[in-house]
């Protein structure tokens, strides 16, 4: 029997050329999407899914009244913490990850994912230890522990536990040598315990320092922890603070704002954190669901049109049943058969699939920035499932029908089936035009959103401007006076940046335009505090990006006051503190009274989505900002900027310092990445959306084609009757312009909204006009028309005799 069937379905393969190759490939297609889409959710989840401890991790954040959510957290909470019964391990971190230079036997390796925390890590995050051992790998400042990949560009096949290496202008003895089992919201090369003297009270610069992470006993009574943090941060900050300031606590409170504790276990840090708290960033669990839900959409796309293409062909295989019911085939027998080449059908498709995903796979890598591979146990199940899936949604409902063909009417030629199968075969055509409606215009509103973002007036012009990398050697960053040391060599670096061939000006910050810094500082004026976001600049940043002012002046290299306390502030901030005029107002930063000598317009620093936050600009010798100063801008002329490009490079790495590689990018560049995740959604909403249209366009096809032969008897007759050719396109076509329009309708009201929804993610956003509606039900119309009107001409050319000479 199934070598029958296998012998029926090759026939009808060779017999059906078309209908076969349509199947298979719009089922493949259908499947590659979900398998891309699955290949992407399996990485984001697996994050930390490797860690025992991922349930009981948990990371600190903090947010202050009208601030964001920040992961820093003053000295103070340590003991807190330690003293919580429910508290199991506290490990405190320095900033994350650290650039440095590791030095062995004078050979230098540069890491850029060095990270400085407490001996406690390894119980939070433990990493596999290949040598050495976890309890006495950061015992002290002197230990150093490194992966497994960095271990073996150092050291090659020598074992490196013992080895002394520099790092930091510090000996460390490397004592554990570890493997990170899979996708870590951490995932460091090196790590280092320097923490002694950062955690030393005499040492404490700020509130605001360190990085928490804690391992609780119980995750359940976390919520205890959570309130006594915040008691903390009220008795530590408020309270002292108030009793400073002559206020009492809730006075203090209404001037500074509220403290909300945020206790983040790490199972959600990768997609569901409010945060960017870990230094492997957060997933963008939007873009995430988007593509799962569009690739599960496109799938059952690509079912309903295998079953509208099987049902479609049914017709041609009528009689093949009715004989088979004449020689004693049952309805479950028949129901088998078209069941078994479904699967055959659905097992090519897979292997399709698979080769579609492997060929394109780099491609998809280099889109969503991954190393993606097809390959785990997770994946091959979920490969099976979604075979079985497939089977029985594309498989049941052709073979029932098919099946329950009535034996005296096949064999009389009637093939005629009842109104529910007719209106079954059109509800789904109907909804694959909604799904094609539904696509067609959400691609053009994300375009244009897109396209709206990228010709914003960003406010500055970044084109033929560098920001370089400022490391200078780890001594500028120790002892007395750093400060001075770090400007004078920066000073010094600026005027022979200047003597370049090919360089137009030279200036710094403390800014940058990657849209990593949201922070925000307080301000008083009045005695209201206000939250701002502090910038520090050289003289002539603001020129070299062409960022205008709109009252007052900027910052004169002259006027030795700009340099003492000198302030500008931009449009936002002005509204924000109710200045009319306020040049010459006078504002409180760090208890430094500053004067406002002019008003800055207006301009994106963080993102083009994001509203403009209120800005103070202040020069870097005026709140001693130097420490903190870490990019260097350059401003190229426009002939000639790559031989530019070489020679700064030369001169970097000459005279700045060798430690760290020369890294520079263009500051538009750098700027139109902080959307980056918009522009792949609209690449992904277009390429979505040819495959949408193309597998629509096959249903279509393939009801025209059996709605067309069913009337062909009909089509002759009305040609004997003197129909012309017009008026037979214009009779088999009008059903289909119907059921487009139906299909439009259906779809307006899930595109508006979801489209309306993510529109919401953005502070400038379009309009949602009438226009992409318009646009889209033409095109959807136009491709209608082509597909059903091609098939209909070629029946009207039928041969009347063939088809009424036995009537």
């Amino acid at each position: 029997m199934l070598n029958n069937w296998i012998k029926i379905f090759i026939y009808h393969l060779k017999q059906n050329k078309l209908f076969s190759f349509l199947n298979v490939l719009g089922l493949s297609i259908g499947i590659a999407g979900l398998i891309f889409a699955l290949l992407y959710w399996n990485d984001e989840h697996s994050y930390d899914a490797w860690n025992p401890n991922n349930k009981n991790v948990y990371q600190v954040l903090v947010q202050l009244t009208d601030t964001p959510v920040r992961g820093e957290h003053p000295f103070s909470l340590k003991s807190f913490l330690e003293a919580d019964p429910n508290v199991q391990n506290v490990v405190y971190g320095d900033s994350w990850y650290k650039k440095g230079m590791i030095v062995y036997k004078g050979k230098k390796e540069f890491v850029d994912k060095m990270i400085n925390v407490d001996r406690d890590f390894f119980a939070i995050f433990p990493f596999k230890i290949s040598k050495g051992d976890a309890v006495s790998a950061l015992k002290d400042d002197g230990s150093i522990a490194i992966s497994d990949v960095t271990a073996k560009r150092i050291f090659g096949d020598e074992n490196p536990i013992g080895k002394e290496v520099s790092c930091f202008d510090a000996i460390c003895i490397v004592r554990a040598v570890y493997h990170i089992p899979g996708n870590s919201s951490i995932a460091p090369t090196v790590i280092v315990n320097r923490m002694k003297k950062l955690l030393d009270p005499n040492n404490q610069m700020g509130v605001f320092n360190f990085k928490v992470l804690v391992k609780v006993k119980d995750p359940s009574k976390v919520e205890a922890i959570k309130r006594m943090l915040e008691k903390v941060y009220y008795d530590e900050i408020i309270v002292r603070e108030a009793s400073q300031a002559g206020f009492t606590p809730d006075e203090m409170e209404k001037k500074i704002g509220h403290f909300t504790v945020f206790m983040e276990p790490l199972s959600q840090a990768r997609l569901n954190s409010v945060a960017d708290g870990y230094p492997e960033g957060r997933g963008n669990y939007q873009f995430l669901l988007i593509m799962a839900g569009l690739s599960i959409l496109i799938l059952i796309l690509s079912i309903v049109n295998y079953v509208n293409m099987a049902t479609a062909n049914g017709i041609n295989r009528a009689k093949e049943i009715g004989v088979r019911k004449v020689l004693g085939a049952s309805m479950g027998n028949i129901i088998r058969q078209f069941l078994f080449e479904t699967i055959l059908t659905c097992l090519f498709s897979i292997l399709l699939a698979l080769v579609i995903v492997e060929l394109t796979l780099p491609y998809y890598n280099n889109f969503l920035n991954k190393d993606l591979i097809t390959n785990g146990s997770q994946f091959y199940v979920e490969i099976i499932l979604v075979f079985i899936i497939t089977v029985v949604a594309a498989g049941f409902l052709p073979s029932i029908y098919i099946s329950s063909f009535e034996l005296l009417k096949v064999l009389k030629g009637n093939f005629g089936r009842s109104k529910n199968g007719v209106w079954l075969r059109n509800g789904m055509l109907i909804f694959q035009f909604s799904i094609a409606s539904f696509f067609i215009v959400g691609s053009h509103i994300v375009y244009q959103q897109v396209n709206y973002l990228s010709n914003k007036d960003r406010g500055f012009k970044g084109d033929q401007v560098i920001a370089i990398g400022l490391n200078f050697p780890n001594s500028y960053y120790e002892g007395e006076n750093i400060e001075r040391n770090i400007y004078n060599k920066y000073t010094v670096t600026k005027q022979q940046l200047n003597k370049i061939k090919g360089v137009e000006s030279v200036s710094a910050g403390v800014m940058s335009f990657d849209g990593s810094d949201n922070s925000l500082f307080p301000l008083l004026y009045k005695d209201v505090l206000f939250k701002v976001k502090h910038a520090a600049v050289d003289f002539g940043m603001l020129e070299m990006l062409k960022i205008k002012m709109v009252k007052g002046r900027n910052f004169d290299e002259k006027l030795a006051s700009d340099t003492i306390n000198s302030l500008l502030i931009n449009e936002t901030a002005a509204k924000l503190l109710g200045m009319k005029d306020p040049v010459g107002k006078e504002v409180l930063i760090r208890n430094q009274k500053l004067k406002i000598v002019g008003v800055v317009k207006d301009f994106n620093l963080l993102s083009p989505e994001v509203a403009i936050p209120p800005m103070t600009f202040f020069h870097i010798k005026t709140l001693d900002f130097a420490e903190d100063m870490n990019l260097v801008y350059v401003k190229l002329k426009s002939e000639d900027a790559q031989n530019t490009i070489a020679d700064i490079e030369k001169f970097w790495t000459t005279n700045v310092g060798n430690e760290y590689p020369f890294k520079y990018d263009f500051v538009d560049k750098e700027y139109a990445r902080t959307y980056e995740p918009y522009v792949k959604q609209k690449d992904l909403f277009l390429l979505l959306n040819i495959i949408v249209i193309g597998i629509a366009l096959f249903g279509l096809y393939a009801l025209a084609s059996y709605s067309i032969q069913t009337r062909i008897k009909e089509i002759a007759i009305r040609k004997a009757l003197g129909a012309d050719t017009n008026m037979l396109l214009k009779e088999l076509s009008k059903q289909y312009i119907l059921y487009c329009v139906i299909g439009f309708v259906i779809a307006l009201f899930p595109v508006y909204y979801l489209l309306n929804k993510w529109l919401e993610n953005f502070a400038y956003r379009i309009d949602i006009s009438i226009y992409p509606f318009i646009l889209g039900f033409l095109a959807l119309m136009v491709l209608t028309l082509i597909v059903v009107l091609s098939k209909a001409y070629q029946a009207t050319k039928v041969d009347v005799l063939k088809y009424l000479k036995y009537e």
